[in-house]
């Protein structure tokens, strides 16, 4: 991809992967470092090995605790002895007392990193820099990676060259998503390198256009509520007719978490705490 960036591609394309998992090597002297690894799957592991070509992997870096991007850490470490690390188990940093579901379908619940990044941590190799940046929203524990070198910001799932990223409650924060990505913005990364998807080369008006699609679902959101109470299969049976029915699970969750959002902020109401249940009615 660069003089100091190689991508494997995992094996395990769906809809919510794209065209599979992207690991990224960093570096091109002596040692190196990997980025989300990818699912527990050996036939990726043996082609990262081999894509090291003879450099020495000595970090294992997380962006957060999907079951496609932390799983294969801990066979990698076996392999190579490097160590492992991310911003802390799953939910590591959540917001509590919203939710009374807990819907964790793609979480890896079994990493823990050998070592904590926090926010502005950095790294160091043989002609590289790396840069943890704390970006909750998609996860509470998600995390960016800044290759200071060539100024480019290797998002995770907190934003997706070719979709939508699913914010999930009670783990995925709208609140927080909107936040990690005006921090984003504010750093002025060169480009953006998604571990699902193209690179995205102008990140700037790229942001500011995923910022917009949120408020405008927001909008969306409220225009249907101003017809009366509806509950959130309701709306994504609406919003998202043109999508695959297969993404409805998702958008679901997404849905939701704008209503916790609209919730705190006092526009949307409804009967207890907010969940994929209940009725919501605007305030």
């Amino acid at each position: 991809m660069s003089a100091l960036v190689t991508r494997v591609l995992c094996e395990n394309p769906s809809p919510y992967t794209y065209t599979g998992t992207g690991t990224y090597i960093i570096g091109s002297g002596t040692d190196a470092a990997i980025i989300d690894p990818g699912p527990a799957m050996i036939s990726h592991g043996e082609a990262l090995l081999e894509a090291l070509d003879g450099r020495h992997l000595r970090h294992i870096l997380v962006t957060h605790t999907h079951v496609d991007h932390s799983p294969l850490a801990k066979w990698l470490k076996g392999q190579t002895g490097a160590t492992v690390y991310g911003f802390g188990e799953h939910g590591t940093g959540r917001r509590g007392g919203l939710m009374d579901e807990e819907v964790e379908a793609g979480a890896d619940k079994s990493f823990i990193p050998d070592q904590k990044l926090n926010d502005n941590d950095t790294l160091h190799g043989d002609g590289w820099t790396i840069r943890a940046v704390h970006t909750p929203g998609h996860t509470a524990n998600h995390l960016c990676f800044l290759l200071e070198e060539e100024n480019t910001l290797f998002v995770g799932d907190h934003i997706m060259g070719w979709a939508t990223t699913v914010i999930s409650p009670p783990d995925g924060d709208m609140q927080d998503y909107i936040k990690s990505l005006r921090k984003v913005a504010a750093l002025e990364p060169a480009r953006l390198a998604p571990t699902h998807g193209p690179w995205v080369e102008k990140p700037k008006p790229f942001i500011r256009g995923i910022i917009t699609h949120r408020k405008m679902r927001e909008g969306q959101i409220l225009r249907h509520l101003a017809g009366g109470p509806q509950l959130i299969e309701e709306l994504v049976a609406s919003m998202y007719k043109d999508i695959d029915k297969r993404l409805h699970p998702a958008a679901a969750r997404s849905v939701l978490a704008h209503m916790i959002a609209m919730v705190d902020d006092k526009k949307v109401i409804c009967d207890g705490n907010p969940t994929l249940s209940v009725a919501y009615r605007l305030a």
